[in-house]
């Protein structure tokens, strides 16, 4: 059985709304909803604060600020960015952020090469929120891991038992209790310190 896939979450942020329109046609409902529209780089600093977006699109340059500089910015998050600027700064803009992971296209653009490059940034997002999951939860093992081994000293320096004791009775009391390692290391923690 296929997954379904959730629609992406995109914001455009241009001074013109007809830009946003015209884009927002071009982007099926099914695969991109709801298409949030800013029309100043403060305005979209202030909507992002509220609304998680997956695609954040820039029509460069912006009414208050460099829309380069505004990309930027949002460079370290997990949503896909596209920044189109005007076709004689396409070469020295998108070797300025490409390292920053900014997709870059020259202005004016064609439908279909829009609808392409944004159909290629959603699937880099995908990939990327796909592996954010997969590090969070390696993340919280390695926790798991922490707390458990802290524990197996605690019981090794106040108990007196050996390193294989302490896992036993660890996992022993876990196993009786029904509750996870980690909830039975701390509270042998909180028992010795």
């Amino acid at each position: 059985m296929a997954k379904l896939k959730t629609p992406r979450k995109v914001m455009i942020v241009s001074e013109s709304e007809s830009f946003y329109q015209n884009i927002k046609c071009i982007l099926p409902p099914s695969d991109f909803s709801p298409v949030f529209y800013a029309n100043s780089g403060s305005d979209a600093r202030r909507k992002l604060l509220d609304i998680p977006v997956d695609i954040l699109i820039v029509d460069s340059p912006l009414s208050d600020e460099h829309g380069v500089m505004f990309a930027q910015h949002f460079a370290d998050s997990n949503m896909g960015i596209l920044l189109l600027v005007q076709s004689d700064l396409y070469d020295s803009t998108s070797s300025q952020v490409e390292e920053d992971g900014i997709l870059t296209l020259p202005k004016p653009i064609s439908p279909e090469m829009f609808y392409s490059a944004i159909r290629m940034l959603s699937a880099m997002t995908y990939r990327i929120q796909k592996m954010e999951t997969e590090k969070k939860t390696l993340q919280e093992k390695m926790q798991d891991i922490r707390i458990v081994n802290k524990a197996k000293w605690v019981l090794i320096e106040n108990k007196n038992m050996t390193e294989g004791e302490a896992h036993k009775h660890i996992e022993k009391l876990a196993m009786d209790r029904r509750r996870s390692r980690r909830e039975i290391a701390e509270e042998i923690i909180e028992e010795y310190e």
